[in-house]
């Protein structure tokens, strides 16, 4: 192995300070590659590469591998997870094994005796190896599979009939416990925003919420198994009763997963099979984004500027569940947070926390709602006001008075566009004239997925989209894409940006409300004062190059731009 040191330091590879740390790891017995990564001296992919020349041996890059179940099912899942294997292919009685250790064949040769086929070795980054057993060998598939090992033959750990065996016994064992926190901890990886635990009748299916958009997580199939013990896991961390199974319970877990502080919204509904959950991650130390970082239109954010100045007033958000909508809120907080002003907000939950500002946390046990919550706020002299949802008449009634008593009030709606919002309050019970006297502006927004910087690639425009969009709009000849690697999962959009429609409540607009008009009738007035529809500004984002014209397709409408 010295000698093989000296190469590298002839080569240039390895310089005369990095040979010396080597050195003592060696006489120590370690072996050449892992003292050369372990010390410092070279990165793992130079070692790798440097011995994968040197000895004839392959070097792979894993990244757009596929593997199917299959084959992976002719080798034991044990000696795969335990020595960092990875079977490639086999060919004449023969199987390319890949691994991040050079002179370790321990691995090998086990795997050799439990399948009967000659192993050959390929070198592969530990990165790499470990994505490729999360990705085909399923997240957990280590953990589960030494749950299965220890149970007993033929005898399911824990059954759903099975009422009396103690689940708060079964969910606290160390392997249980071990699972959930590596599901959480391969969530967080991803960035996802939720994770759903969804159990069908053969299999416990796991899903995660990543750039708005479900992706499938393999999984080991005898997780079903344990599902009542995954499940009772997550209703403890969660404060729930476990012993409830037949109505839906919701509650919150506070966790730190390395550097990560998560609030978790955890949500427990029973179904056919098994009860399914849904964690939404919150994260607290992300940081807040500015207006300016939101990627709106220099318009709407020069609107959105104007409205922060006034007096008092009402400036909805409205937009689906995961839209963004809290952060536009907070964004346009943090830019009027002064000392001058003194901003209270209600919020279920508290998704950030924002220094400087008087945040309420909604608790429907203790009996403390919006509604209650906002009489209260109003005796304590505020100056603006954030509703985290406007869901009742009670709510909407009161957060009107309070925009029409001097204040400032941000709140958020579900509603399909900004005009909608107009007949939403209606339809809630507040009075047109109190609608068209307090609200000031409304901003409807979506997240599309931005092309994958890492990928990103210029094509030419299919034919078919290569037609008139709107009027005087064509589509380019050549558009941006993400072509799909191993930072966007092959997806090729990586993070999220936000498409709006603003619609400033003009004194036209005004008066269409007071005469009860439609949506539809708001919507003509406004789009002839200057309001952009969601597709329209989606249409921007094409032409930047920052994401696709399927993505704008996926989240908006076909109102507003014609196809």
């Amino acid at each position: 192995m010295k000698s093989i040191l000296s190469e590298m330091q002839a080569s240039g590879l390895l310089d005369a300070d990095g040979a010396e740390r080597v050195r003592p790891l060696l006489s120590e017995g370690k072996p050449l590659d892992e003292a050369l990564v372990s010390s410092g001296a070279l990165s793992e992919e130079q070692t790798l590469k440097f011995l994968s020349e040197k000895f004839g041996v392959p070097y792979l890059e894993l990244a757009d591998i596929e593997l199917k179940k299959d084959f992976l099912a002719k080798f034991p899942v044990r000696i795969l997870l335990k020595h960092r294997l990875v079977p490639l292919s086999i060919e004449n009685g023969s199987v390319l094994v890949a691994s991040a250790r050079m002179f370790d064949t321990t691995g090998l040769d086990e795997l050799r005796i439990a399948t009967g086929l000659d192993c050959r070795l390929a070198l592969a980054p530990a990165t790499e190896i470990d994505r490729c057993a999360r990705k085909f060998l399923g997240v957990g598939a280590d953990t589960i599979e030494s749950m299965a090992n220890d149970a007993e033959p033929g005898i399911a750990v824990i059954s759903d009939d099975q009422d009396d065996v103690d689940l708060s016994d079964a969910a606290g064992e160390a392997s249980v416990i071990k699972f959930v926190n590596q599901v959480l901890s391969e969530a967080i990886q991803l960035r996802a925003t939720d994770v759903h635990f969804e159990p069908f009748e053969r299999e416990l299916r796991l899903r995660y919420r990543v750039d708005g958009v479900l992706q499938e997580v393999n999984v080991p199939p005898q997780i079903k198994q344990f599902q009542p013990a995954i499940i009772s896991r997550l209703k403890i961390l969660a404060y729930l009763n476990i012993a409830e199974k037949r109505l839906p319970q919701d509650g919150r877990i506070k966790l730190r997963i390395g550097e990560n502080e998560l609030d978790v919204r955890a949500s427990v509904i029973p179904m056919l099979h098994g009860e399914g959950v849904v964690l939404r991650l919150l994260h607290r130390n992300t940081a807040l984004l500015g207006l300016e970082q939101l990627g709106m239109a220099a318009h709407d954010r020069a609107e959105i500027e104007r409205i922060l100045e006034l007096p008092h007033g009402i400036f909805l958000v409205t937009g689906p569940t995961g839209s963004g909508k809290t952060s536009t809120l907070y964004a346009a907080l943090s830019r009027i947070n002064d000392s001058e002003r003194k901003i209270v907000t209600i919020e279920d939950p508290v998704e950030y926390y924002l220094r400087g500002i008087n945040q309420i946390q909604i608790n429907q046990k203790s009996g403390l709602t919006f509604a209650l919550g906002l009489r209260s706020i109003l005796r304590h002299d505020p100056d603006v006001i954030l509703i985290g949802e406007i869901r009742d008449h009670e709510t909407a009634e009161i957060a009107v008075q309070a925009s029409l008593t001097g204040h400032l009030v941000f709140s958020t709606l579900h509603t399909n566009d900004a005009p909608g919002a107009t007949t939403r309050l209606v339809d809630m019970g507040v009075e047109p004239y109190l609608v068209a006297s307090s609200l000031e502006g409304v901003l409807a927004q979506r997240l599309v997925r931005l092309i994958c910087p890492k990928c990103r690639e210029e094509v030419e425009s299919p034919a078919k989209q290569t037609i008139r969009l709107e009027a005087g709009r064509v589509m380019p000849k050549t558009t941006w894409r993400g072509r799909g690697c191993r930072d966007c999962q092959n997806t090729g959009y990586r993070g999220r940006m936000c498409i709006c429609e603003l619609m400033s409540v003009s004194e036209e607009v005004r008066a269409a409300i007071l005469s009860r008009a439609s949506a539809g009738e708001i919507r003509k007035i406004a789009a002839k004062q200057g309001m952009q529809s969601l597709r329209t500004d989606g249409w921007r984002l094409i032409l930047e190059g920052r994401t696709t014209l399927e993505e704008v397709m996926r989240a908006t409408k076909e109102e507003g731009m014609a196809m």
